[in-house]
């Protein structure tokens, strides 16, 4: 068995305080409050180099993809900065930055520092940057370091189509 990851599993709800910006409600993002089909979770943290070199990068090339075929509207992009090191450098306000930095700061951005992040434990991540695609029924469909947009994409559009062939959200 691998011991990183739960694909296949149902992705668990996150625990995340605080989020920090473009989140509809006071007491935060909850999986089950997402209405598009697919959610794209990026975990990441801001001194990370391949967060920027890869991750961020990968978010962005998906996005953009997604917007040129018109199913952005059916995915939710949510980033997390998961911080299990180098607490003072990868404070919330980095965080801030790192999206901004990528043009992601239109996203759902949250900071989990615990000891370790809840959502290193819940989701088994082997640290950053760390992808995580959930499908429509809410069952983790991929995740990993390396995740690159091809591979993400084709998770995706999958995912959409399976969705869309049922008629609504698999729940």
């Amino acid at each position: 068995m691998n011991p990183h990851g739960i694909v296949g599993r149902p992705a668990p709800e996150w625990r995340v305080d605080p989020w920090l910006s473009n989140v509809e409600s006071d007491d935060g993002l909850h999986i089950a409050d997402i209405t598009e089909p697919v959610i794209y979770l990026y975990n990441f943290q801001a001194w990370c180099p391949g967060c920027h070199s890869h991750g961020f990068p990968t978010m962005n090339a998906v996005r953009d993809a997604l917007v040129g075929d018109g199913s952005r509207d059916k995915v939710r992009f949510v980033a997390i900065q998961t911080v299990f090191e180098g607490h003072a450098t990868n404070n919330p306000e980095a965080a801030v930055e790192s999206l901004a930095r990528h043009g992601l700061d239109d996203i759902a951005l949250g900071h989990d520092s615990g000891h370790p992040p809840t959502i290193m434990a819940d989701y088994r991540t082997g640290g950053t940057p760390w992808t995580v695609l959930i499908g429509p029924n809410r069952t983790v469909l991929a995740e990993g370091f390396t995740i690159d947009a091809d591979h993400a994409l084709d998770v995706i559009h999958r995912a959409i189509q399976d969705n869309d062939k049922d008629g609504k959200r698999q729940l």
